[in-house]
């Protein structure tokens, strides 16, 4: 007698699940929202010092871990690349430090995880160039030894973090008002992509304060 086959669909009700979903969407674009609220004048600041480092030559550097590493990767791929099609401009310096996997396990085997992006901007961190630490709790050891290094270094420090952030040691921080970390990363990318768009307008869009200076 042939055994009865439980069904691959989704379990539970849907009615169940589909009312979660709708929930997690209001949660989360209830965290926007506030973020639009009080992140803006962090978010306009981080575009105008990371435009004044371009214009001087300098360069963004940007470290993370796990979901914010892949965020570090995003936003330097938009920065070398573009941000939209529409807005065609020239590539802009900036480096992710979370892809070089054989200097990462090296120096975590060799030395622990606290300090490998503190070691990188030790090699490659100049005066002038800017930091951009991203962490949705704020207390991860290798982001603050990154930004500890970078204001040794000279360099301007950013923190992208949520609500619980230790944010003693940045130039500028940019919380966003929830302690959900996935709320956090959904509004941490919106963030990077307005950041990138105020970026490329202040630099190549007519700001009389650049205006021409990294063509």
């Amino acid at each position: 007698m042939a055994r009865s086959r439980r069904s691959s669909g989704v379990s539970g009700d849907e009615a169940s699940l589909a009312g979660r979903a709708l929930a997690r969407f209001t949660s989360g674009t209830d965290v926007r929202r506030q973020a639009a609220d009080s992140c803006v004048g962090a978010i306009v600041r981080t575009a105008q010092t990371v435009a004044k480092a371009l214009a001087n030559q300098r360069k963004i550097l940007l470290c993370g871990n796990g979901g914010s590493a892949a965020d570090c990767q995003h936003l330097a791929t938009e920065f070398v690349g573009r941000l939209t099609r529409e807005f065609e401009r020239p590539a802009l310096p900036a480096i992710a430090l979370t892809v070089d996997s054989s200097f990462l396990t090296a120096h975590a085997n060799d030395y622990g995880f606290a300090g490998v992006f503190e070691r990188q901007i030790e090699a490659l961190g100049q005066p002038g160039d800017v930091l951009i630490g991203i962490t949705t709790s704020g207390s991860s050891a290798n982001i603050l030894r990154a930004i500890a290094m970078a204001k040794r270094r000279d360099m301007a420090a950013v923190m992208l973090t949520g609500a619980a952030a230790n944010t003693s040691q940045a130039d500028i921080v940019i919380a966003v008002p929830s302690t959900d970390t996935q709320h956090i990363q959904e509004t941490h990318l919106a963030i990077e992509h307005i950041l990138c768009d105020l970026v490329e307008r202040i630099l190549y869009a007519g700001d009389p304060r650049l205006e021409g200076a990294a063509s």
